[in-house]
């Protein structure tokens, strides 16, 4: 498929810039593939959809305040550093993001805070990116917690453009069940559930079990080519264990429900698959692109939240729920004025 299949126009003022007042109070689009049919709902009413023996598969990844603001040496001028993920936590040293980039150059300090963290700048990587070495006496914890006090909660551009970052962000840029620090962004379909969904859920029999993956920005890089056979996404770093594979397993083995939540788990589950077509343990790196046509193999439903134009995560979405209806279902969705991006509603795909 083309580019320019996944175009639409998008008032501005559908995309969500704060969060619903609780998790659970977005709406919810269900498109059923099946049966060709969209229904609206409320997101509490996903209780309905699952029950005895099926498998939800959540993304546990704990977002970090990766946007830094400082001053370089000698001539104090303010940048801002993007942490994009450690690269060696013996030496301290980071794949970064830099702006203005042309002010930061191989040998300039960078100061942030009070002076609390300093780093260097050891390499250019791209025009934007340089690699960087914190230096800091403190061990590892003690770093990330400096880092923790000084940084920002990541919000996307699109929303960052409209208003500052709070600290009611870094709860609610988070899903309840974030575990394993390293993204830098949030896998946004999990931000709907909350203690009292999830409990319910598990009472009507359904199972919660969690993969890893760190979203990196490659998730919001914008495509272009229009062909998108000569797209390359970025690498991110994922996990999965003994224990949700069986989960997993024994769902296919059942004819249960496999639902990804998120296009993250989405990949993930894509990205380790064995030869007879189930889930097998793995960690490792993914760069999987998915868009239609695509044979799923894993989940048998996706839950996600509604996308900008052009993204590779409509792109999953639409391979999921073939692209004539998904592209209907978003249609429908600027007609009823459904809420857009990281904090909107979001849609089931049954």
């Amino acid at each position: 498929m083309k580019l320019s299949e996944f175009r639409f126009d998008l008032p501005q003022n559908l995309i969500a810039l704060n969060p619903t007042e609780n998790r659970e109070d977005a709406r919810m689009m269900v498109v059923n593939r099946k049966n060709k049919t969209i229904e609206h709902k409320k997101f509490t009413d996903i209780i309905d959809y699952f029950g005895e023996g099926d498998v939800l598969v959540t993304n546990n990844t704990k977002v970090f305040p990766a946007r830094l603001y400082g001053n370089k040496e000698k001539t104090g001028a303010q940048i801002e550093v993007f942490l994009l993920r450690e690269l060696n936590r013996e030496h301290r040293l980071w794949d970064v993001l830099v702006d203005p980039a042309r002010k930061i150059r191989v040998g300039n300090k960078l100061y942030f805070g009070d002076s609390d963290l300093v780093a260097e700048v050891i390499d250019n990587t791209t025009s934007r990116g340089r690699t960087i070495r914190f230096l800091y006496d403190g061990d590892h914890d003690a770093l990330m917690q400096a880092i923790h006090e000084l940084g920002e909660t990541p919000l996307p551009d699109e929303i960052r453009s409209k208003r500052k970052a709070t600290d009611d962000d870094r709860e609610r840029f988070q899903t309840i069940y974030a575990e394993h620090v390293g993204a830098v962004a949030a896998p946004t379909a999990g931000l709907h559930f909350s203690k009292i969904i999830m409990k319910r859920m598990e009472l009507n029999g359904a199972q919660f079990t969690p993969i890893t993956l760190h979203v990196g920005l490659g998730t919001f890089r914008q495509v272009d080519v229009e062909d998108l056979t000569k797209h390359k996404t970025d690498s991110e770093h994922f996990m999965i264990d003994d224990s949700t594979c069986q989960f997993v397993n024994e769902a296919i083995d059942n004819k249960k429900q496999v639902l990804a939540v998120g296009t993250t788990v989405m990949k993930a589950l894509e990205s380790s698959v064995s030869a007879s077509g189930h889930l097998k343990p793995i960690n490792s790196w993914t760069d999987k692109f998915i868009f239609p046509p695509y044979e799923f193999k894993i989940p048998t439903a996706l839950l996600t939240n509604f996308h900008l134009p052009e993204s590779i995560l409509l792109m999953m979405a639409s391979a999921f729920g073939g692209h004539e209806l998904i592209t209907e279902a978003y249609k429908q969705a600027i007609k009823e004025k459904y809420r857009f991006f990281s904090y909107g509603d979001v849609m089931l795909i049954i």
